[in-house]
């Protein structure tokens, strides 16, 4: 067994959206342009929800 990781997690640059059922953990899905981001919300929007999160770049989340 080793040892647990130290540092953080870091997120790659682009679009992010958290998808989750109701009552249990969520998945963040990471897209490469907005608008393939928001087909994804859309899609995954009928049957679960849907939080989107925003652009993320160089570690920084942009409004």
């Amino acid at each position: 067994m080793g040892r647990p990781p130290s540092k953080p997690a870091r997120l790659k640059n682009g679009f992010y959206i958290e998808v989750k059922n109701p009552g249990s953990g969520a998945i963040i899905i990471r897209r490469d342009t907005q608008e393939q981001m928001l087909m994804a919300a859309e899609e995954y929007a009928r049957t679960k929800e849907v939080v989107v999160l925003g652009e993320m770049k160089n570690d920084k989340w942009v409004n």
